[in-house]
C-alpha cells in the first residue's frame, strides 16, 4: 500500500525544494538542461532511472508491482544537420499476487529500443520532430514479465518548446515478427505530454502513457503528474523527480487506482 497522493506530493515538494541549490549562473545552465530533458530527441546524453509502483493487480485485485525502467538516451551526430537519437527502455520488475497461484515473479522484462532521426535545429514555427523504427526484444526472464515475441514498427515524436512550456506527443506501433507460441503483438502506444520549466530548473509535467492492444481490443491509460529538479550532487548533474499516477483505464487484471513514480536521471551534457 502506497501513501496517498497528497502525502506523496508534499514529500516530493520537500525533496525537490531541498535539491535546488547554486547561484544564478548555475541556475541558468540547469534550466537549459531541464528544458532539454523535456525534449525526447534533444542532443543530450542521459540515463534516467524511473521507478514505478502499481497496485490492485490480478483477478483478486491484491497484487502489486514495482518496475525500475533503465532508459539510456544517446544522441549520435550524423552531420551538422541531422542527429540519430537512441532511446532504450530496460524494465526490471518484481510483482506478487498478479498471476493466479504463481506467487512472486522478479527479473528482466522485454527491452524496447527506439531510434529517432531528427533535424539538429527546429523547423518552421519552432516545431521539433523525430521519426524512425522501434523494436521489441523478448528479453524477459519470466513469461509473466514479457510478451515473449520479437516485434518491430514505426515511432514518431513531435513537440514545441516556448517560454518554458513543452508540449507534444510521442507515438509508436509494434507488430510481432516471426512465429511463436505466445500471442501476437499488435499494440499502439500514445504519449501526449505537456510540461513547464521554471527559471530554477524545476519541471512540472503531465502526460499519459496509453497503450491500445488491437489483439484484445483494450486500453491501458495511466495518467502521470510529476515534478523534477535539476541539480548537482557530488559533481554529477542529476534530475531528481517524484510524482503520482492514476489508472484511468486498465485491462482485466491490470493495475487500478493510484500509483507512485520516482526518478533519478544522470546527465552528461557535451
Amino acid at each position: 500500500m502506497i501513501a496517498g497522493p497528497r502525502a506523496v506530493a508534499i514529500a516530493a515538494t520537500t525533496v525537490l525544494a531541498g535539491a535546488s541549490v547554486g547561484g544564478p549562473a548555475f541556475a541558468q545552465d540547469t534550466t537549459e538542461l531541464a528544458k532539454q530533458l523535456s525534449n525526447p530527441v534533444a542532443a543530450l546524453i542521459s540515463v534516467p532511472l524511473q521507478l514505478n509502483h502499481d497496485r490492485d493487480l490480478g483477478v483478486t485485485r491484491t497484487g502489486d508491482k514495482w518496475t525500475l525502467n533503465v532508459q539510456p538516451v544517446v544522441p549520435i551526430a550524423l552531420n551538422r544537420d541531422w542527429n540519430l537519437i537512441s532511446r532504450t527502455v530496460v524494465p526490471i520488475a518484481t510483482q506478487s499476487g498478479v498471476v493466479p497461484g504463481g506467487g512472486r515473479q522478479s527479473g528482466l522484462g522485454d527491452v524496447v529500443q527506439s531510434l529517432f532521426l531528427s533535424p539538429n535545429a527546429p523547423g518552421p514555427g519552432g516545431w521539433i520532430w523525430g521519426a524512425g523504427p522501434v523494436f521489441l526484444l523478448p528479453t524477459a526472464t519470466d513469461d509473466a514479465l514479457g510478451a515473449g515475441r520479437w516485434g518491430a514498427g514505426p515511432t514518431v515524436v513531435v513537440l514545441r518548446q516556448t517560454q518554458g512550456w513543452t508540449y507534444g506527443a510521442l507515438a509508436n506501433h509494434l507488430w510481432s515478427v516471426g512465429g511463436g507460441s505466445r500471442p501476437d503483438v499488435d499494440a499502439t502506444f500514445l504519449q501526449p505530454f505537456v510540461s513547464y520549466t521554471t527559471r530554477d530548473a524545476l519541471t512540472v509535467a503531465l502526460n499519459t502513457e496509453s497503450t491500445y492492444d488491437w489483439e484484445r481490443r483494450r486500453w491501458s491509460v495511466p495518467i502521470n503528474l510529476t515534478a523534477a529538479q535539476v541539480t548537482k550532487i557530488g559533481g554529477q548533474l542529476v534530475s531528481l523527480g517524484a510524482g503520482i499516477r492514476y489508472w484511468a483505464e486498465s485491462p482485466e487484471g491490470g493495475p487500478q487506482g493510484w500509483g507512485l513514480r520516482l526518478s533519478v536521471t544522470l546527465l552528461f551534457p557535451r
